[in-house]
């Protein structure tokens, strides 16, 4: 989809000026709904020949708004996406290398760390969150004190409860929120936080419409204090597994349970969009609906394409992916009088991107700590995003690297790099230790350039290396990575970066 934003120049200068100037007044309300496991060819909108689901609530707030048809999320799986979201930083600069975090041990932002939450909290934003954190907090014992051990084993993981009365000293309270309502991840939903304790234990089945009421109920709340700004944080547990759609959703898509829980979940993201039409705030809030990564296999992928359904649109692979169905997501924001209805841009961002754009639409200046995060502020009036960034880095589960810069994306991997076939251990032998795609003439990546541009490769590979090494990919003072070495090849095991 090519950008359908040229016909704003005309205007797009005054408007950027306008949204800049006039930013630190107005101070929107900032409305963030992610998704869970959601590929980029979930929403029909974006995937309009191959997408089979039906997802109504999405597809108005896209006709209201813009599309970014080229955004990312910060990797293919969901523990590193949320730390860039919330940080500015790529979690590989952190202890996380490869995989998600299970809770029990203490949180992966750094105590000293400012999240936008907190940035926009200096900005006298009220802060809250409904949903999943999945970034570690440690669970006390009310009764000893002594925190609980993480439980050996994923199915002992997922038989465990936390006692209610339960307390939580370093979640997302502690970490910029002024409110939590929801849960650590997809194996705690039946264990229910507010703020720092655990308050009940209910059926997963009802994760999402609890999720549902309680962000309609925070808007409606907010609506009683109408002149101070609000961000709500909404990071859904759907449609991951377990794919649990409610009694009046079974059987709605006749794609099967996932489709269903995909459609309930568009559902609310209607849901929101009324509350804040309802509650007057419609005109003077950014919604931004997104996802964390691509679509799990758990969502029978084979099965929804022998109906039709492709789940990552026309790119390849899905979640845990290196590829681009692993980390290109949907990404919709509305923002009424500041972005025009029904408008797309073809612009490469990543949702590690929020955090200079939340600080550039306040004026509340970002820290030198967002070392990887740039400003999309510009692209919603149509004018070029100013970066200082050379390229975008991709991620996959086992921690196997991509680098894009403009049109060129090189992978450090010889297959997919995540769950896809072929897998890094089904490669052919011979093949290349390379993946070298054109994504303006091959976005499904299927021609590997690899060896036939050593000179691109080896560009690209350099700025790479250059990013990681300076522990940040953006202008600014040389910063630290929270690991001494990060493992650049992983096919390659003396082929490490240094820092």
């Amino acid at each position: 989809m090519k950008n359908l934003l040229m016909k704003a120049a005309l205007c797009g200068a005054t408007t950027f000026l306008t949204l800049s100037a006039s930013a630190a007044e107005n101070r929107p309300n900032i409305v963030l709904i992610m998704c869970d496991d959601l590929g980029y060819g979930e929403v029909q909108c974006l995937n309009p020949e191959n997408g089979k689901i039906k997802t109504p609530c999405i597809d108005k707030v896209a006709s209201q708004g813009m599309i970014f048809t080229d955004a990312h999320s910060g990797s293919s799986v969901c523990t590193p996406t949320r730390y860039g979201l919330l940080t500015g930083r790529y979690s590989w600069r952190t202890r996380l290398q490869y995989g998600v975090v299970s809770g029990f041990v203490p949180s992966l932002i750094a105590p000293d760390r400012l999240t936008v939450a907190g940035l926009l909290k200096k900005q006298g934003y009220a802060t809250g969150i409904i949903g999943k954190w999945h970034l570690d907090f440690q669970y006390q014992d009310p009764k000893t004190g002594k925190f609980i051990p993480k439980q050996s084993g994923w199915r002992a993981m997922r038989a465990y409860r936390a006692p209610i009365g339960t307390t939580i000293l370093d979640g997302p309270t502690t970490r910029g929120f002024d409110y939590f309502h929801g849960n650590h991840d997809a194996s705690s939903q039946d264990t229910i936080i507010e703020n720092g304790k655990v308050i009940e234990h209910q059926d997963p089945i009802r994760c999402l419409p609890r999720l549902t009421e309680k962000s309609v109920a925070y808007i409606e709340e907010r609506a009683k204090s109408p002149d101070q700004p609000f961000f709500l944080y909404v990071p859904l547990g759907s449609p991951h597994n377990p794919i649990l759609p409610t009694k009046e959703w079974q059987g709605k898509s006749g794609l099967g349970a996932h489709a269903d829980f995909v459609m309930q979940t568009d559902a609310t993201v209607g849901a929101i969009a009324d509350a804040l039409e309802k509650n007057g705030f419609a005109d003077n809030t950014l919604l931004i609906f997104t996802s964390d990564n691509g679509t799990a296999k758990g969502a029978d992928i084979p099965g929804l394409r022998k109906q039709g359904h492709h789940v990552s649109a026309h790119f390849r692979g899905s979640k845990a992916d290196i590829w681009d169905g692993g980390h290109r997501i949907p990404f919709i924001v509305r923002w009424p009088g500041k972005t025009e209805a029904g408008s797309s841009s073809d612009q490469l961002i990543t949702l590690v991107d929020f955090f200079a754009t939340a600080s550039d639409i306040t004026g509340e200046k970002a820290p030198d700590m967002a070392e990887d995060s740039v400003s999309f502020l510009p692209a919603l009036s149509g004018q070029p995003i100013k970066s200082t960034r050379k390229g975008v880095i991709h991620h996959s589960i086992s921690g196997h690297f991509a680098y894009r810069q403009g049109k060129w994306k090189l992978l450090l991997a010889k297959a997919s790099g995540g769950w896809s076939s072929p897998t890094e251990g089904q490669a052919d032998a011979d093949a290349p230790r390379a993946q070298l795609y054109d994504m303006e003439k091959d976005p499904s990546e299927q021609n590997n350039l690899y060896l036939a541009n050593p000179e691109i490769a080896e560009r690209l590979l350099a700025d790479l290396t250059s990013d990681i090494q300076r522990g940040r990919s953006t202008d600014g003072p040389e910063a630290q990575n929270d690991v001494a070495d990060i493992r650049l090849w992983k096919n390659a095991p003396n082929a490490d970066v240094k820092r």
